[in-house]
């Protein structure tokens, strides 16, 4: 590992979504594209074409050019060593286009219903009922689409009863009956469904008994030939209805309905007509070439729900062990029996809907990437019918996605839903789709990004996507360029520090790399309720912080049912296949639990597991009701010894294991789960300390194997600190990794006390390091006191020459007498500009000393690049903001030039005192088209406008102070 640090594998390089913009694209910036991203450190992609905020493009989505561009992008990615991941369908939505019918898109049943009197002997038609309106409204439909979306129906069922009044709905009915799923990231939107009510309200419910199929009855056009026996009839007619979902947001010509996700037929035709018609263009992906095609990807989950295909009674059927047939006025919200039975019902719908999902779409695409030999990752979190970790499970690569804090949503919880799923399957890349902004406004860069993005890698990311990478189809003289429209952060080669980013690259690769070798360490196990849809949220008090949250001392993962199924015990911890394990596993408090599983975590008891919760009082469904009630009562009982909770914690003995519960357990949930103070005090009493503990000022995650502990730990404030911290390990001497520079180092400020090693760490603002143990690491310590500091030995004070690009405003040659912002300078071409400029000063040393020395840059904005007498000492992008000069320096005559390079905002807010050229009514400027020369007097060129003439500056350039600083021993 230690070799591999300093150059990590290609693999281990960050990603981009990389995305083309409705039929603007060609081959020539596609070649450049993707080879600004391998010089940059780039290494694997996300390709996608969507519509968002920009006029289309000549190449038309699908047709022989734009498919012979594709062949072009795979090939000249496999040249260069790139990854390409394919989204499978166009847009990031799903799995549709125009191909798809209406009998093969995502279904909803609904109903109309009329009352029918005995003895009226009036012709009686049933009309047609309308379609739910779509999630996201009508008017993004096409006129092709909404055409279709208003005409297909097919018919399902007609079903009469007895005329009652009811006097409410079902609460909720039209969620808990999958017409809508609104995204959890709203903040909206529960995060799971309650238990089925155990009350037994029959008040003025329809009778089952009362219910009769009189679906032969009903003519094509919705003429009954039917009339009730007696007294007054409801007759309610039930047909299938597109649900309005589409490809949003495609390219117009890839905008169409979202196939079933219930039915492999109407898959298979979509994907046959996409991702099937690609890979005949390119040919076998070559899975041990390193670049090139490997992986398809179902992204964020934004379709909405379907509650119906045309075999979902047969399956119903075989999945639940019941004909849902009378249930279907439940459906309109309608109570039959009895609420409970009709809540529970419904707990049936959405499983066996989450059943399909899983089964014939997720599970269904991920053989056919195997088939093709490619994997399949998934994000699976937002507006999905299921349950999140039940989806993400099915995942080769569980996939995450995260907002720049301040920027937009906040979908961290994600984060912790894939990497839970990650931990627990084994899977050793747990990749994010990072930084999704609106309206950043090029603000972003690798220093301002730091610390969020080390809260990533401590809470499970291990690969980093960018959001985004826009194909920058334009001439390189208009930057920065296209984007896509107001969102993403601006990964791509039209910004200004694009040509100093392979330096920060290089330090997430190398995070990446560190972070994907053994198995995260986590103590505790929280597993979900069963039930759909739902979302992991592990309890508040587990977390410190908001946005951002870092994880207490014990750390935890999230587990779903489908998962724990697979799990059995070794030394008295729940460990599962893949090689995780956990010492708690704590239960929902959720009243309801299938037998299946109750039975499952009293077989892992049995086996030596300790089991935090109470029993659950009934099953959830309807499958084998009444008796799987009695079921899980008796199960209950064998397991906890009663079914009422004790008052005080108790400890049962059970098989080798150990339940605890009382009282307590279910006393103010947090997020369903026990408050985070008692778990950890069940584990401080079984003798197991915090993995880690320092003054609250660092954040950390702790990986795993035979022989070795590595912590990541970061600095989470923007100032230095300095900490005794306490490692729970005693695998040898400690050493510090730093990703930033690649170096390692022997720590001797440490001492070893019962299996924890406490460290004396010194960490620069938003700094992190790797603390890595191993048995081979034999060097003493040499007591807790860091005795190496550093001291100025002179500041470059005085003037400096600047160069700025005269092509982007600047002056070409100019003199600072001391360094201060550009934004604050009377030169407007400096106070606006935006670029790299060249700071150049000589001088001689002061004072020579033995020890290291460093120039230190002190405030920059916002990279720099350090040359010294020829010599290039890298790039500067993070605190400490020093450079080692021990080799370049010399004792007269230094040459020193520093390349500083700021962001666009300010040449962008300067241009918008000028009159505006760009798109005006969703079309290019005639200049653009017609390849005119500019007379706006502008510098900059961009497809979206996210400042005015008023917007405030951004400090800019070198501040300083720069110093020159030798790193020394404190003599005993």
């Amino acid at each position: 590992m230690k070799a591999n640090f300093f150059h990590p594998p290609d693999r281990y390089k960050p990603g981009v979504y990389w995305y083309f913009m409705d039929g603007n694209m060609s081959a020539a910036t596609i070649t450049k594209d993707l080879e600004s991203m391998k010089k940059a450190g780039i290494g694997n992609l996300i390709f996608l074409e969507v519509n968002v905020g920009i006029p289309a493009g000549p190449v038309t989505f699908l047709s022989n050019e734009w498919t012979s561009l594709f062949v072009h992008a795979e090939k000249e990615a496999r040249r260069l060593g790139i990854e390409i991941t394919l989204g499978i369908g166009p847009g990031w939505t799903g799995s549709g286009g125009p191909w798809v019918k209406a009998s093969q898109s995502m279904q909803h049943l609904v109903c109309s219903q009329v009352t029918v009197t005995a003895g009226e002997n009036k012709k009686i038609v049933l009309p047609v009922p309308p379609p739910k309106t779509p999630f996201f409204g009508e008017d993004g439909l096409t006129p092709a689409v909404k055409k279709e979306w208003l005409a297909y129906y097919e018919d399902v069922a007609v079903l009469a009863f007895p005329l009652i009044t009811q006097d409410t709905l079902i609460k909720d009915y039209e969620e808990k009956a999958l017409y809508y799923r609104a995204p959890y990231s709203s903040g909206v939107v529960k995060p799971y469904l309650p238990s089925p009510s155990n009350m037994n309200d029959d008040k003025n419910a329809i009778n089952k008994s009362g219910i009769i199929d009189i679906s032969s009855k009903m003519q094509p056009d919705g003429t009954l030939n039917w009339q009730p026996p007696s007294g007054k009839w409801t007759v309610m007619r039930f047909v299938s209805r597109n649900n309005g979902a589409i490809t949003r947001p495609a390219p117009v010509p890839g905008l169409g309905l979202e196939a079933d996700k219930f039915d492999t037929i109407a898959l298979n035709q979509h994907l046959e007509h996409y991702v099937g018609y690609l890979l005949n263009k390119i040919g076998k992906p070559d899975k041990n070439a390193p670049g090139g095609l490997k992986r398809l990807h179902m992204d964020s989950w934004e379709m909405g729900a379907q509650n119906w295909t045309a075999l979902f009674r047969k399956e119903f059927i075989k999945r639940r062990g019941y004909d849902p047939l009378k249930y279907y006025p439940v459906y309109a919200g309608n109570v039959v029996g009895s609420l409970e039975e009709s809540e529970r019902f419904l707990w049936d719908l959405r499983q066996t809907a989450q059943e399909l999902v899983l089964k014939n779409h997720a599970q269904h695409v991920k053989a056919y990437a195997k088939r093709h030999q490619l994997s399949l990752s998934i994000e699976p979190y937002d507006m999905t019918p299921t349950a999140d970790l039940e989806l993400g499970a099915i995942a080769d690569v569980p996939m995450a996605e995260f907002w720049s804090k301040g920027f937009g949503f906040n979908a961290t919880y994600s984060v912790i839903e894939s990497t839970s799923i990650g931990h627990v399957n084994g899977k050793s890349l747990i990749p994010a789709e990072a930084f999704t902004a609106e309206g950043e406004g090029w603000k972003q860069h690798p220093t301002s990004m730091k610390n969020q993005g080390d809260w990533a890698f401590a809470a499970g990311i291990n690969r980093f996507v960018y959001h985004t990478f826009q194909n920058q189809f334009l001439a390189d003289s208009l930057k920065p360029g296209a984007t896509m429209g107001p969102y993403g952060v601006h990964w791509d080669r039209g910004q200004t520090w694009w040509p100093m980013v392979s330096a920060y690259h290089d330090y997430v690769t190398r995070c990446q790399y560190i972070l994907q070798q053994g198995r995260t360490v986590a103590d505790v196990l929280y597993l979900t309720p069963e039930g759909s849809p739902l979302v992991f949220v592990p309890p508040a008090s587990a977390i410190i912080g908001d946005t951002i949250g870092d994880r207490k001392g014990y750390n935890f993962d999230g587990c779903a049912p489908g998962q724990l199924m697979k799990a059995t015990v070794k030394d008295q911890q729940v460990v599962f296949p893949g090689g995780a394990s956990y010492r708690l596993l704590v239960l929902p408090i959720y009243a309801s639990m299938t037998p299946q599983l109750l039975t499952k975590i009293g077989e892992l008891v049995k086996q030596g597991a300790t089991v935090v919760g109470n029993p659950p009082l009934r099953a959830p469904g309807l499958t084998n009701y009444p008796a799987c009630d009695q079921q899980v009562a008796a199960l209950s009982k064998t397991i906890w010894g009663a079914a009422v909770p004790p008052d005080d914690m108790v400890q049962r003995k059970y098989g080798q294991g150990t339940i605890i519960w009382g009282k307590a357990t279910s006393a103010k949930p947090d997020n369903l789960y026990p408050h985070y103070d008692l778990t950890a005090g069940i584990l401080r009493s079984k003798g197991l300390a915090e993995d880690f503990t320092a003054n609250g000022d660092l954040r950390y995650t702790h990986r795993t194997a035979p022989g070795w502990d590595i912590y990541f730990v970061s600095n989470k404030t923007n100032s230095p600190v300095k900490t005794i911290a306490q490692f729970r390990t005693a695998k040898g001497a400690p050493e510090l990794w730093n990703a930033v520079t690649g170096k390692t180092s022997p720590v001797t400020a440490f001492e070893k006390t019962n299996n924890i090693t406490s460290v004396a760490l010194q960490l620069d603002a938003f700094e992190s390091a790797f603390i890595v143990f191993a048995k081979e690491h034999t060097w003493q310590s040499s007591g807790m006191e860091n005795n190496v500091y550093l001291q100025t030995l002179q500041t470059l004070n005085g003037p400096w020459e600047l160069s700025f690009d005269p092509k982007w405003g600047g002056p070409a040659f100019t003199v600072f007498d001391e360094l201060t912002d550009w934004s604050r300078n009377s030169n407007e071409g400096i106070k606006y500009y935006s670029g790299a400029a060249v700071y150049h000063k000589k001088f001689d040393l002061a004072e020579t000393t033995e020890g290291p020395l460093y120039l230190e840059l002190g405030e920059v904005k916002n990279m720099a690049r350090v040359t010294l007498n020829g010599k290039d000492l890298g790039i500067v992008w993070t605190a400490p903001w020093k450079v080692d000069i021990s080799g370049a320096v010399q004792q007269k005559n230094n040459d020193l030039k520093i390349e500083v390079i700021n962001l666009w905002a300010n040449r962008l807010i300067g241009d918008e005192k000028k009159p505006y050229d760009g798109i005006v009514d969703g079309k290019w400027p005639e200049w653009l088209l017609k390849g005119q020369p500019r007379t706006s007097g502008r510098y900059t060129f961009t497809s979206t406008r996210q400042y005015n003439a008023n917007s405030p500056l951004l400090a800019s350039g070198l501040m300083g102070p720069v110093k020159i600083t030798c790193q020394l021993k404190k003599k005993n």
